[in-house]
């Protein structure tokens, strides 16, 4: 039998299922790559509030980390929620010679900021020129620009020349009845992936930038390019939320 690839995701644990850790492990399921985690902080949550987060020892998330990069070939890691600069930290020696998909989990969709807010742009501008891929959401772009948002085509570009690694702008949060991405790479190339917006609950709403990126990073792990990749991972989404109750 063919080992499946390793795909890696490090990131919270979200108690209702819904996003981090465990909706990722979902995504290498149903994509038929094997799913290892690394947990950086535990949070009590519904699609609604985020109760309480817990982060992890950074000696027992090196130690995971440890454990999985000693045992397994990994073929890809996704970066979720780091939740503080010293787990970004922790996370940096592992990730120089694999694919990277960085998800930068910056506000919970209910509004909470789960990262130190003084030090999240310092810590991230360490760790995306290392990414394969970054899939800030709207929101978390506009921090990082530190402005709002007018022109996402525009804002992809000053994305990948600030941070010379490609980028993709996940539009879920905009306005209108079309959920536009713009990937743009770092020759400058702009590409819009373009669906109409489905009519879902929150609770399955909640999450599917996870999905997203963790789809890619499955993608990635099984030997696809970058721009494939990112087609099939929006290809799998839209038919994943078709399945999903109204």
């Amino acid at each position: 039998m063919e080992q499946r690839p390793v795909c890696l995701t490090v990131g919270g644990s979200d108690s209702c299922g819904g996003a981090g850790i465990q909706v990722d492990l979902r995504v290498f399921e149903a994509l038929g790559v094997h799913g290892c985690s690394a947990t950086t902080a535990l949070t009590a949550q519904n699609p609604d509030v985020i109760k309480s987060i817990q982060p992890s020892s950074i000696a027992h998330f090196t130690a995971e980390l440890h454990a999985i990069f000693d045992y397994y070939d990994v073929a890809c890691v996704k970066a979720g929620m780091l939740y503080d600069e010293e787990h970004l930290e922790a996370l940096m020696p592992f990730i120089q010679h694999t694919p990277l998909v960085v998800d930068p989990v910056l506000i919970s969709s209910s509004g909470t900021f789960l990262f130190d807010e003084t030090a999240a742009k310092d810590a991230y501008t360490k760790l995306i020129p290392h990414a394969t891929l970054w899939t800030p959401n709207l929101q978390e772009a506009a921090f990082f620009l530190e402005q709002d948002i007018a022109d996402p085509i525009e804002a992809a570009s000053v994305l990948v020349l600030a941070y010379q690694t490609p980028v993709l702008l996940k539009g879920g949060h905009g306005s209108g009845h079309l959920l536009r991405d713009i990937f743009c790479d770092t020759q400058g190339n702009i590409e819009i992936l373009e669906h109409p917006k489905k009519h879902i609950s929150t609770a399955n709403l909640h999450g599917t930038g996870c999905r997203l990126a963790s789809a890619v990073a499955a993608y990635l792990a099984k030997h696809h390019g970058l721009a494939t990749s990112i087609h099939h991972a929006h290809d799998w989404l839209q038919s994943d939320l078709k399945r999903s109750p109204q």
